[in-house]
C-alpha cells in the first residue's frame, strides 16, 4: 500500500527552503510505511503495534503540517500529507475491519 515511498533516494542533497525539508519529513515517514507488512498481522500484538505505528505516523504529519498553518505550504507538500493520511486510514481500516471479520 504505501510502496510508493519504498523508492525514495534518503541520501539526495539537503533542503533547501522549509517546505522541501518537510517534504522529505514526509517522504521519509512514508518510507517506515512501506516496510509495514499489513498481511503479516496475525495476533493481537502485531495488530496493536501496527496500529501504533500508524497513530505515530499520523500525529508526526499532522504536527508536520501544522508548521505551515501560517506559512503557505506547496500543493506538492499538501497533496503529499493529505495522500499519506488517507493510506493511514485505509491501512487502518483494512486491519480493523479483517480483525473484526476474522472474530
Amino acid at each position: 500500500m504505501f510502496n510508493a515511498f519504498s523508492s525514495i533516494d534518503t541520501h539526495a542533497n539537503r533542503a533547501r527552503t522549509p517546505s522541501e525539508a518537510a517534504a522529505k519529513r514526509l517522504d521519509g515517514i512514508g518510507h517506515v510505511l512501506s516496510d509495514l507488512d499489513l498481511a503479516g498481522v496475525r495476533t493481537q500484538d502485531d495488530l496493536t503495534r501496527t496500529l501504533l505505528t500508524l497513530d505515530i505516523a499520523d500525529k508526526c504529519i499532522r504536527s508536520i503540517r501544522a508548521e505551515f498553518r501560517t506559512e503557505v505550504a506547496s500543493d506538492r507538500l499538501a497533496r503529499k500529507a493529505e495522500n499519506l493520511t488517507a493510506l493511514i486510514e485505509r491501512a487502518r481500516d483494512e486491519l480493523t475491519g479483517c480483525r473484526t471479520a476474522k472474530s
